[in-house]
């Protein structure tokens, strides 16, 4: 799952790049897949991963036989009393085998590389589930940019009909100068606010931009208007049980103590002895004193106990800062444990919080939709005046905006309560693109055929 070999093998093909708006449209399942390629985060903690892994291999490798092959040639000058001088040639080879039989500090070194291993894995996870979220966040960010800029459009254009509506009355004077220079301003406000939200729409595409690699020209899939927005069934019992269990974070943080806890035991492990089997094969022509001797084969088996005594110190101040490490990946440990239960309680009870929001604003905006036409109505048979409607005209798309907002944090709260429990990402990313559909923004919104002409 780790392997970015897997990823790319489990990946759909990306959507070409510069692909016209118009024609095609992408979806947050499309999007995810394209991120777990191009977004470096994820990129990174798959390779740190892989490096752990190695680590771990690598303090295996010293308690595993030790095998080395020494060659040397000497050219030997003497000098003596007897033999006034000569030279020769000399040559050793050498091959040595050692094999620790009892090495606690290498043993309890490699159990702590072992449980980075995992932390490493975890924390992989835990990056990939961070980025799921960051991307689902800059997604409905992206969207609620797009349904901003429609908006004060579609508010624009309903306010000018107002203001038609005035000037008509005003030239057979209907109606007063104050009504007209009202939705005159009003209009002019929301001409310039439309350019400020098409500036935020632009900007929120290039964020999405970062994490997939590309520019993302195609429209976004939307909220479907028949979608019953809706936390699963589970009681919040059942999320903060199964968020103890699966969560990566707080497995990256168990992880991280048995680490601990396995320096600690290795750092006292220099108090202890260490003992080891060496068998070497030794053939020279080189005696005592560099002399030249007959070509000897010598072959040994022997047990080495090595004993430490004393060594300043050192030893005793080490394990004392490991027992230090240990307390602090414990704290830490029980910090992230006290984490997760917030974040899985505080996301459950907000989604849910939102859920029945959501019903309440599609009942504002029903109502403040009849409003707004009683008032302009009123206002074509005088019996309310410019300012009365421009109340009603923001009334329902102050109704519209809390609407959209409320359904784009409460999918973001799902995205946040799966992923404190530790459910997996395209599990969480599958289940909110199944209330997405292609649409415009107008079509998502519920603005109706005359808002748009």
């Amino acid at each position: 799952m780790l392997a970015a070999g897997a990823a790319l093998a489990q990946t759909a093909a990306v959507t070409p790049t510069g692909v016209n708006a118009s024609t095609y449209s992408t979806d947050l399942m499309q999007l995810y897949r394209e991120a777990r390629l191009e977004d470096p985060q994820v990129l990174a903690s798959f390779a740190q991963a892989q490096a752990g892994k190695e680590h771990q291999r690598e303090a295996l490798g010293a308690l595993l036989p030790q095998l080395s092959l020494n060659a040397g040639t000497n050219r030997i000058h003497q000098e003596n009393d007897l033999i006034q001088e000569r030279s020769f040639d000399s040559e050793s080879y050498s091959l040595v085998l050692r094999q620790y039989l009892y090495n606690k500090a290498a043993w309890e070194n490699y159990q702590k590389f072992k449980s980075l291993a995992k932390q490493s894995e975890s924390q992989a996870l835990d990056a990939q589930a961070e980025a799921t979220v960051e991307l689902a966040r800059r997604y409905f960010t992206a969207l609620a940019a797009e349904d901003e800029l429609e908006l004060v459009r579609a508010e624009r254009r309903t306010t000018q009909k107002s203001l038609d509506r005035v000037n008509a009355l005003y030239e057979k004077q209907l109606a007063m100068i104050t009504d007209q220079l009202d939705l005159k301003a009003r209009v002019d406000l929301l001409a310039a606010q439309e350019l400020d939200a098409r500036n935020q729409a632009s900007i929120s595409r290039e964020a999405l931009a970062e994490l997939v690699g590309r520019p993302v020209k195609e429209k976004l899939n939307r909220i479907r208007n028949d979608a019953q927005l809706r936390v699963s069934a589970q009681s919040l019992e059942s999320w903060v049980r199964e968020g103890m269990e699966l969560n990566p974070t707080l497995k990256a943080s168990e992880s991280g103590a048995e680490a601990a806890n396995a320096a600690l035991r290795s750092g006292k492990g220099g108090h202890y002895p260490t003992v080891s089997l060496n068998l070497s094969a030794q053939q020279t022509n080189e005696g005592y004193n560099n002399t030249l001797a007959p070509r000897t084969d010598s072959y040994v088996a022997g047990i080495g106990v090595q004993v430490p005594l004393y060594s300043g110190g050192s030893t005793s101040a080490r394990v004392r800062g490991l027992y230090q490490d240990q307390l602090v990946a414990e704290q830490e440990l029980e910090a992230i444990r006290r984490r997760v239960v917030k974040e899985i309680t505080s996301a459950y009870l907000t989604a849910n919080s939102n859920g029945e929001k959501i019903d309440a604003s599609r009942s504002a905006l029903a109502s403040a939709q009849l409003s707004r036409v009683a008032a302009e109505k009123g206002l074509s048979y005088g019996m309310v005046n410019a300012v009365d409607v421009l109340t009603s005209v923001r009334n329902e798309f102050r109704a519209r905006r809390d609407l959209l907002k409320t359904q784009y944090e409460f999918l973001s709260n799902v995205f946040t309560l799966n992923r404190w429990a530790g459910k997996p990402p395209v599990e969480s990313v599958e289940n909110v693109n199944a209330w997405l559909s292609p649409g415009s923004a107008g079509q998502a919104m519920g603005v109706g055929v005359e808002d748009q002409e």
